[in-house]
């Protein structure tokens, strides 16, 4: 049974979560994990509970999903994995991170692309990825239908949507992509989102005003 531990890291409240399962093994998904003392959240809790991380995977490269990504490749000499179109927005986060504060942003090698219908193994666990665009145009979320849930990224929040308004959004694709791969899902699956807390695709599609 995959267990989900989440951690809110960096000035932009980010989500980071850890998926582990009964074999110890965990994947990393969204790490923003900045300064040390994040850092050490972090790896204090992988190292409490004997995980063995084996691979990180985004769902998108905006800056504050990518800040933890290679400090812990290097320690746990793991693979990084991200949808290819999203390439060009990991790469651009150098080049704007200290406008931010971030002046000490290491730019992380990918390892791996991600495809849509892709199914990422650990343990006795596994997800499978979806093709969501629309808040950046390599975005995707993971699906698990076993236990039903959605590790989201940010294209769905509470009451509320990724915004659109940064390089490579748009407001109908994210829109379309909400549409036509998360509200197909059962009303019962939680939503993990990149920021906020989680919530149900029963609860948006009655209340979220963007689809009113």
């Amino acid at each position: 049974m995959v267990q989900i531990q989440t951690f809110v890291f960096n000035p932009f409240s980010e989500n980071t979560y850890l998926l582990y399962d009964e074999t110890g093994e965990t994947i990393i998904i969204d790490p923003g994990c900045y300064d040390s003392s994040e850092y050490n959240e972090l790896t204090d809790f992988i190292a409490k509970k004997g995980l063995k991380p084996v691979q990180i995977i985004n769902t998108h490269a905006h800056i504050d999903h990518v800040l933890g990504i290679a400090v812990l490749k290097r320690k746990y000499n793991i693979p990084f994995s991200l949808h290819k179109l999203d390439e060009p927005v990991l790469k651009a986060v150098v080049t704007y991170a200290p406008n931010y504060g971030f002046n000490q942003f290491e730019e992380p090698a990918v390892d791996h692309f991600i495809n849509e219908g892709d199914v990422i193994k650990w343990g006795n666990s596994s997800l499978t990825t979806i093709f969501v665009p629309g808040h950046a145009p390599g975005h995707i979320a993971f699906i698990n239908d076993e236990q039903g849930f959605v590790i989201g990224g940010d294209v769905l929040f509470r009451m509320s949507i990724g915004r659109t308004d940064l390089p490579g959004g748009d407001h109908n694709t994210l829109l379309s992509s909400i549409r036509n791969k998360l509200f197909i899902l059962p009303d019962s699956y939680t939503v993990y989102a990149g920021h906020m807390e989680p919530t149900t695709i029963g609860f948006e599609k009655k209340n979220n005003p963007f689809f009113k």
